[in-house]
This record gives structure tokens, C-alpha cells and sequence, in this order.
């Protein structure tokens, strides 16, 4: 289970018997230590044997008594009392767009009920994690061929049995990595199968990922016909990385990772990036609260200095349940 005397949250999640949202919280109150190893979080083992033994002094101290009980049971949402006697949710944010770090501060700032927690996955697995109750607010920008449409079609097969409303959080461009000058003359999906030329992907699950497989099924390319398909990065830095260092001729992303990296940008589809919410009692407020900061003039501000990003709908209800 342990790698190099570590523990994944997932892991620490099942050694306590806990819900990996609790986890989350720990590793935001500071109470356990966490480092981050690329789009995962680990806690060292001894950090973890350290928080057992100060939460069992902890319960000796406050509960002498054995039928009274310290746990929360697994899988509820923790709510801890904030200085003025008001409870604070714990909301966990799914996706790995700096907009939704930004959306996790403005809730922070504006509201002391809540307490954000940011979760760096990909658009299918954060789906996964909203129907398995272990996210509260998702991102998805994934493409659906047979429909043109982004993240509807998705959301409506992954999340069976739930209501649920789909607001929009920006659109970007999504589009090809090339090396300076595109001395290869890239420009269409089909150049992928040319041959001497390399391609660097995504990791399986996310937005970026699922665009190309799409693209490849309705241009009639098969993954193994494509050098360089197996290579996977977890982010659109990286994969800018490995064409700038002339690893790889073409890859996929977003435009801003380009301009950071100073690769050539070719733009082939603007994509919608979405956030889905659960419509639940529990969920009424901050929903009206993520709608009110998107739509808000300081929130689209900052939005609009990274530079990037279409705005225009962005607070829009795309989709909604009832």
C-alpha cells in the first residue's frame, strides 16, 4: 500500500476509516502534514503515526469515558465550529484550471462558512468523484464527437440518479503544440500519423485527453499508428515542456500553457469549462454562492488579467435538473 513509507490521501482515507474529504481537512487545518508529488498528495508514515498518537491523547483527555464517542463516521460532511459559533462546511473543488484556485479564494474571503479544498484531477475522474460523494464542486471540459456539445452528454451518463445544474465557469482555446516556426508544418489532426513525427498526450481522464481520442475515432486514427501516443504528461505545462524541448513535434492544450512555455499555439476548438453542482438541501447556499462570485465584477477582473479566457457566459446555468 505505501511507497517509499508514504501514504496516498486515498490510502490514509481507508487506514482511519474516514471519508477522503476528512482527509482533506487535516491536510488544510495543518494537522497533517502533506507534500505534494505532481498531481498527488502523500503523507510520510511517520506524520501519520504522529497525528494518531496526538488524536488519541487528545480523545483520553476530552472523552475518559468509553461510551462516549470522538469519531465522525465516514463518508459526512465535516462541519467545524468557526470563532462565532457558526459551522464551517468543508468544500472540496475538483479540476486543475488556476480559475478554480481563484473560485476556491473568493469563497474563502467571502464567506466564513466555508472552507474550500482544491482536489488536481481530471475532468472524468472528478465526475467519478462527484457520484461517489467525494467532491462538491467539479470541472469538466470534455468534448463529445458524435454531438459537437461539450460536458452535458458526459455529465447526464456519469451522474444517473443524481439532480444536478451545470454553470459556466469560461471558455478557452484549445488547440496544437508546436516547436517555434512549425518547421514540420503541422495543422490538422491527420498530421498525427505522419510519420517522423512525434506526439506527446495527456493522462487518461482528462478534458484534454478525451478531445483527442474523440478527434482520432472521427478522423479514423488508431493510437498505435501515432508515435509517441503511450507518453503521457498530467498537465498542459508539461506537455508544452516536452515539445519546447523538442521531445516531442505536436501535442495538445491550452493556449496560455503555450505562451508560458514559448512554444507555437495553432488554436482548433474553443472549449466550454463548466462546473457541476449537486442540487441537494445541503448545497442551496453555496450554490447561490458560486453563482454570485462568478457573476461578480472583482471575481471576472482577475479572470480577465490572466489573459486567455473568454468571459461571456461565464455564471451561466448551461443545463439544469429538476
Amino acid at each position: 500500500m505505501t511507497h517509499d513509507n508514504s501514504y496516498t490521501t486515498e490510502e490514509i482515507a481507508k487506514l482511519l476509516r474516514i471519508s477522503k474529504l476528512t482527509v482533506y481537512d487535516l491536510i488544510k487545518k495543518g494537522e497533517l502534514p502533506a507534500y505534494r508529488v505532481g498531481r498527488q498528495m502523500r503523507v510520510d508514515a511517520s506524520d501519520l503515526e504522529a497525528y494518531k498518537q496526538q488524536a488519541k491523547g487528545e480523545y483520553r483527555s476530552v472523552h475518559p469515558y468509553p461510551h462516549q464517542s470522538a469519531s465522525t463516521p465516514a463518508g459526512t460532511t465535516s462541519h467545524v465550529p468557526t470563532q462565532h459559533g457558526q459551522a464551517t462546511r468543508s468544500v472540496i473543488i475538483s479540476g486543475q484550471d488556476v480559475s478554480l484556485d481563484m473560485l476556491a479564494n473568493h469563497l474563502e474571503r467571502n464567506g466564513d462558512s466555508i472552507r474550500p479544498l482544491r482536489s488536481y484531477v481530471g475532468s472524468i475522474n472528478s465526475l467519478w468523484a462527484m457520484y461517489r460523494g467525494e467532491a462538491d464542486i467539479v470541472s469538466t471540459h470534455l468534448f463529445d464527437g458524435d454531438t459537437g456539445e461539450y460536458n452535458i452528454p458526459y455529465v447526464r451518463r456519469m451522474l444517473i440518479g443524481h439532480r444536478y445544474l451545470v454553470i459556466n465557469l469560461l471558455s478557452r482555446w484549445a488547440g496544437f503544440y508546436v516547436q517555434p516556426g512549425n518547421p514540420k508544418k503541422l495543422s490538422v489532426w491527420e498530421d498525427f500519423r505522419r510519420a517522423g513525427v512525434r506526439m506527446v498526450n495527456r493522462e487518461k481522464g482528462s478534458g484534454i485527453r478525451t478531445l483527442i481520442e474523440e478527434q482520432f475515432r472521427l478522423h479514423g486514427i488508431a493510437g498505435h499508428e501515432v508515435a509517441g501516443y503511450e507518453r503521457e504528461e498530467g498537465n498542459h505545462l508539461a506537455v508544452a515542456g516536452a515539445v519546447a524541448r523538442g521531445e516531442a513535434d505536436i501535442g495538445v492544450g491550452i493556449e496560455k500553457a503555450g505562451q508560458l512555455v514559448g512554444v507555437d499555439f495553432l488554436p482548433v476548438i474553443q472549449e466550454r469549462y463548466d462546473l457541476v453542482m449537486l442540487k441537494t438541501d445541503e448545497n442551496k447556499a453555496l450554490i447561490r454562492q458560486v453563482r454570485e462570485t462568478l457573476l461578480s465584477e472583482e471575481f471576472q477582473n482577475e479572470l480577465a488579467a490572466i489573459g486567455g479566457y473568454d468571459l461571456a457566459s461565464t455564471g451561466k446555468i448551461m443545463y439544469e435538473t429538476w
